[in-house]
């Protein structure tokens, strides 16, 4: 049953009476069978019988991504390959690829994941559910698609691109729910838009987004433009993909599935723990992974945890949207900017499109941003004069948002590129040192 109410409802004492039990456990997994852990913990002199409360998490080692591609591709394996009965990996485009193996129980669990969050979005067994999450070593196709067979829904696997087909598949097998990046949503849109489809007189109803960062303003921008609730899924690669958190009919916070991740949020700066309900950078240790458990894995996304019963009965430990991440946090006349602040301010902006990207150049000694924003068709054939008006205006919106000047430049529409996936916001034309 999709719906754990046992578990998803349990009482938070009973909750974290399992988190500590499955943490030292875990922690006796990996010591005895991950040279890396088993050399880390031998430093600081920590062993699973040593873990006494769920604090102690925080006297752990840490791990990073640059752990991963150390000892890539199956160096943090726990189980010899004969019990492996998958791997995904992330795309590698900054290095060696993140691998993720599974065994038999590892899948069972991850579908379980899905499944909760698919059901909480209000995906039911009648439904027909179209997955244009990218198929093959991403764990979002496939991950969603265990998910969706798992509420024994027909799943329509038709994975990213080939987007006007996606809209025929759309209308010719009346879908109701829709799996994408949100950034492919919104280019769903605009292609059903010039196919003359109006995506809001289909059957289709809710959609669950993930796989990269945005915004409440994005949510609201999907949810007017195709006339659907528009919810959320979080995960990652290192973690097992999706299904780590999800949104509920509330949308207010995203579910962690407690049982199978234990969240920290930490000061990125020293690493340590910061009260619930404060910014921080969120760290996730897995709880019941067989081939790869992660041990206070730094996810480098800043969100904040807050723990309180949600209107629908479930008693998870909840965390915010990602306010954005460290390494995507550009440092602007010594200010720092996250992506996320300034696609708020431009989804508020009638005269453009929710399509733009950030351009990082070098003058002298000093970075400056400009940011690249498609204007509306009406703005952009008013000419010069109207799309000036448009950018002083944006310009001192983002002036009083970020206290810095930040050049703004409209261009002409369908002219950035449209994600298919993920979509890349930030140009770095900065020479490479």
């Amino acid at each position: 049953m999709p719906w754990n109410k046992e578990i998803e409802c349990m009482p938070v004492e009973e909750i974290q009476k399992l988190q500590l039990e499955k943490l030292r456990e875990t922690v006796a997994w990996v010591y005895e069978r991950v040279p890396f852990y088993k050399q880390k913990l031998d430093e600081i002199g920590i062993k699973a019988e040593d873990i006494k409360s769920l604090e102690d998490v925080a006297q752990l080692p840490v791990t990073v991504k640059n752990d991963l591609r150390d000892n890539y591709p199956f160096g943090l394996c726990a189980v010899p390959m004969s019990e492996v009965v998958r791997v995904h990996a992330s795309s590698g485009t900054t290095g060696k690829p993140v691998t993720g193996p599974y065994t038999l129980d590892d899948m069972e669990q991850w579908g379980e994941c899905m499944a909760r969050n698919l059901w909480a979005a209000g995906i039911r067994e009648d439904d027909i559910v179209q997955n244009a999450y990218g198929y093959g070593l991403f764990t979002g196709g496939l991950g969603f698609h265990q998910g969706v067979t798992r509420l024994k829904c027909a799943v329509v696997p038709t994975s990213s691109g080939q987007t006007q087909r996606q809209i025929t598949i759309m209308q010719d097998f009346k879908t109701n729910a829709l799996l994408s990046t949100p950034s492919y949503a919104l280019t769903m849109v605009e292609r059903a838009e010039d196919m003359g489809v109006d995506i809001k007189k289909l059957p289709l109803r809710v959609g669950v987004f993930g796989a990269e960062p945005w915004t409440t303003a994005m949510r609201q921008e999907i949810e007017e433009r195709m006339g659907i609730k528009a919810m959320e899924a979080f995960g990652l690669t290192e973690l097992g993909g999706p299904g780590v958190a999800f949104d509920c009919e509330a949308q207010d916070g995203l579910h962690i599935n407690e049982d199978y991740y234990l969240a920290e949020v930490v000061d990125p700066e020293t690493l340590e723990p910061v009260p619930l309900g404060e910014k921080g950078e969120l760290i996730f240790t897995s709880l019941q992974r067989r081939a790869m458990p992660m041990i206070r894995y730094r996810t480098k996304d800043i969100t904040r945890l807050r723990r309180e019963t949600c209107d629908c009965g479930r008693t998870f430990l909840k965390m915010d949207k990602v306010f954005g991440r460290t390494d995507d946090m550009l440092i602007i006349s010594g200010v720092n900017i996250f992506p996320s602040q300034i696609e708020s301010l431009l989804l508020e902006i009638p005269e453009v499109e929710p399509q733009y990207v950030l351009v990082v150049r070098k003058k002298g000694y000093l970075d400056h941003l400009t940011v690249r924003v498609e204007a509306k068709q009406e703005i952009y054939d008013a000419g010069p004069d109207k799309e000036a008006e448009v950018e002083k205006k944006i310009s001192g919106h983002l002036k009083g948002m970020l206290g810095i000047s930040v050049r703004v430049r409209l261009v002409e529409p369908k002219l950035i590129e449209r994600s298919e996936g993920k979509a890349k916001r930030i140009i770095d034309e900065r020479p490479k040192e």
